[in-house]
Parts: C-alpha cells; structure tokens; sequence
C-alpha cells in the first residue's frame, strides 16, 4: 500500500500546465507528489476544495519591503509584508533593493537572507542593486542564493542605485549572464524638464513630468544595448503603448512586465480621485496605454504581472505634489483584482496563472515553482471565483494603513495559501509561525 500523504487537496479544479480539470492532488514532503488521487488515499490533512480553484502558488516579482529588520519603520517591514503576501494569495515575492541600506554587496546580502529565512511568511527571492561601483562584483552576485537578478535603476532612484549612461550600462551588460531587470526611465530628460513644474502643482502634473517619451527613449536605449550584448533584459513596469509596441521586435533579448495598476488604473481620473495616493514611477497615463496594456496581455507581449508594492505612510503620500513620496500599496490586493478583471472576461484564469505562475518562472529560472505539476513545490493558492467581496482598509496589514482600491467591489478571493504543504492563510487568518525560504534560481 502507498505511503499516505502529508496532504491531500480534493475536489477542486486544478488549473494544470495542459488545461483545467477536476483532480485531487498529493503532497508529500512539501512537494506535489500526485495529480489524480484515488478516493481511498490516506493523508495528514485533507482539504475539501469542492467549488474553489486550486492555482499554483502565485507569485508577486515586484515588491518593496524596505529596512530589514526596521520595526519602527511606518511604510512596511518584511513580516508585515510577507504577512499581506500570503492573506492575499501570494506564495513568494521579488524584493527589490532601494532598501536602507540598499542591497549592492554580498555582506548585505547576507544580513537579508538571515533575516527572510527568520521572519517572513512566504518564500522570497531578493533583487542586488547596480551601482556604478559595484560592476566588477555583479556577476559573483547574481548567482549568490536567493537572488532573482541584477536591477539597474536608469531613471531617478535613492542613494546610489542610479546607473544611467550607456558606458555603464552595457558594462553591466558585458559581465555575468542571468537576465537584467530595469526601471526604464531617461534621467537626462528627466532632469532636463524638471524646471517646467513647481511645488504645489496638480498631482496629474506627474505623468507629464514623467511623459511617454522619457520611458519610451531610455526602452529604445536599453534594446540597442541588449542586441549589441546579446544580454537578456527584463523591463520592468512597462506603462506606455509605445514601448509595448516596440518590445515586440525584441523578444530575442528581452522580456516585460505590466503592473496592475497600468491595467486598472487610468489618468487623470486616478489624480483627481487619489491625489497623491495615485503618484507611482512610471506613472499612471491615459486610456490609450491602458488598452494597449491589455491587448499586450491578450498577444503574449506581457511575460508577467507584479504590484511595485512600495507603500509609504499617509503623512508622505498626502504632501503637495511633486513632495509626495512615489509608490503604491498593493501586494495583498494583486490577486483580488486581478480575479474580478478575470471575472469581467479581460483574461482568462488561465493566462492569469501563466503570467503570475509560469512567466515570473521563466523571466528569473525560478526552480521548482510556478506550475501544478509533480515534483514541484506544493505551493497552492486556493480561489473562490464566484466571492463576491469589498476591499476595505481595515483589512490591509501594511503599516500604513491605506490602498488605492479601498472600496472597489471585486468578484474572485483568495481562500487559502499553502506554501511547500503548510497552509499559512486560510479564510483571511495567517496560520502558524513564519516559516518563509528563499526561492531557489538556475544559473
């Protein structure tokens, strides 16, 4: 008789890598170990997911959680990040690295990975900061544990982590060999009209300080670099149609993301309903990039979707334009909204797993996650697609307190996350103790 499993999840659709079914699946010792399980199969726990959708964990590639170890700070720490990870469905996040101090070296490094494998509530992958000093380093870094990849800032940033001229740039390019990750704004023309706006103007004045052609030119910069390198870059945020239109002659050397706020969001009604709670680098822009954004979704153009979760406490976000600190709250709301577009007929549940599961996988050489399938972690994130339900902000764990979608009504919730077999949210309660690792990478 076969040994019985830790875990059994039954009844539920499994959205598989070859289509949806109605399966049982095993877990042992953390990892799928059956599709398909016979009614008379033994576990530990079992739970009855009849009516819910059971996706392979999802993942958020696009998270800041700030000061490790920074209990006193207002915007967010890594427990309460992790925390809002998993109540919102997410099974492992991408830390970005414009923390205090920023992660650019391997003894900062290793301050964070101790850190994760203590106190947070998913599993984690960390991105390492170029700077102009650190070149030389990049190549051993990018293949320390736990890194997903190498980010360069090429518009405005914190401290040192602005790379921006073309020298740099390609020499990052020339050393190591894993896919870099990049905030694709021109910083000489971001200089060059920051004159033009003053304190106090509308906060819609940010898309135009922050125009299309300020992302588009420093996109087009990036490609001709990445052809000459022939090294594979990742744009981050892509927010307008022009780069979305152009990325599609590059698909050799490069890979993009959309965030869901340039999907659900649109300007200038988000300024003038959100104020400085709408302000996020690159910006929110008009109708026009947001169906663009979508037909990207629809062709394949888009490799993944992320949250740029960056929150800041209401005090920042309530200045006068352009005093405002840039960055939205939006970790533990990702899965939420991006099941009621689902439900509103945008996508399918399918590409959505694709583009939150596989595609982080494939962008970064995720090991051992990002799809249902045995081998593979057990990582699950349970969905009811018909919960119908309002996102207050008394439900958010983000120390700030605030979301941008506080009273949107969404139709799809997540009811439960599992991580490695452990389920660590069920029905909007964190279960047991922080027991988060990092994610493992090729390469």
């Amino acid at each position: 008789m076969p040994a019985p499993y830790d875990l059994i999840i039954r009844n539920g659709t499994c959205v598989l890598p070859w289509g949806t079914e109605q399966t049982s699946v095993g877990v042992r010792d953390g990892r799928i170990a059956a599709l398909g399980v016979g009614s008379d199969a033994e576990a530990t726990e079992t739970i009855d997911a009849t009516g819910l959708h059971v996706l392979p964990g999802l993942i958020d590639p696009h998270v800041h959680l700030r000061d490790p170890g920074n209990a006193s700070n207002p915007a967010e720490t890594m427990p309460t990040g992790t925390r809002a990870a998993v109540l919102g469905g997410i099974v492992a996040v991408f830390d970005m690295p414009n923390t205090k101090p920023p992660l650019v070296d391997a003894a900062g490094l290793a301050v964070k990975q101790d850190y994760a494998e203590r106190v947070a509530w998913c599993d984690i992958g960390f991105y390492v900061g170029a700077t102009k000093g650190n070149i030389p380093d990049l190549a051993s870094l990018e293949t320390e544990r736990g890194v997903c990849a190498i980010k360069v800032f090429a518009g405005s940033s914190t401290g040192d982590l602005l790379v921006d001229d073309d020298d740099s740039i390609e020499r990052i390019m020339r050393g190591g060999h894993r896919r870099v990750a990049y905030h694709s704004e021109d910083e000489s023309r971001l200089q060059a009209r920051k004159s033009r706006f003053h304190c106090g103007d509308p906060y819609a004045s940010h898309m135009e300080w922050r125009d299309e052609e300020t992302a588009f030119l420093c996109t087009r910069r990036l490609m001709a670099l990445a052809r000459r390198t022939g090294r594979a870059a990742h744009i981050l945020h892509v927010s307008t149609a022009q780069e979305l239109a152009y990325l599609k002659d590059f698909r050799d050397v490069a890979t993009c993301e959309v965030l869901l706020n340039h999907l659900t969001q649109v300007a200038p009604d988000c300024y003038e309903r959100l104020g400085g709670y709408g302000v996020m680098n690159p910006p929110i822009r008009g109708e026009r990039h947001r169906e663009a954004a979508w037909a990207a979704v629809r062709d394949g153009t888009v490799d993944c979707i992320g949250s740029d979760h960056a929150p800041h406490p209401r005090e920042a976000k309530e200045k006068p334009w352009p005093e405002c600190h840039s960055g939205l709250t939006g970790v533990q709301t990702l899965v939420p909204v991006m099941l009621d577009h689902v439900n509103a007929g945008r996508l399918s549940l399918g590409r959505m797993v694709d583009l939150m599961c596989a595609g982080p996988a494939r962008v970064y050489g995720v090991l051992g996650k990002g799809r249902l399938a045995a081998g593979y972690d057990a990582d699950f994130t349970l969905v009811d697609l018909r919960r119908r339900r309002r996102i207050e902000e008394s439900w958010i764990v983000s120390p700030c307190g605030w979301t941008p979608f506080a009273g949107r009504e969404v139709t799809g919730w997540p009811v439960a996350t599992i991580i490695r077999g452990r389920t660590v949210m069920r029905e909007d309660e964190v279960l047991g103790v922080p027991r988060g690792r990092l994610v493992a990478f090729a390469g």
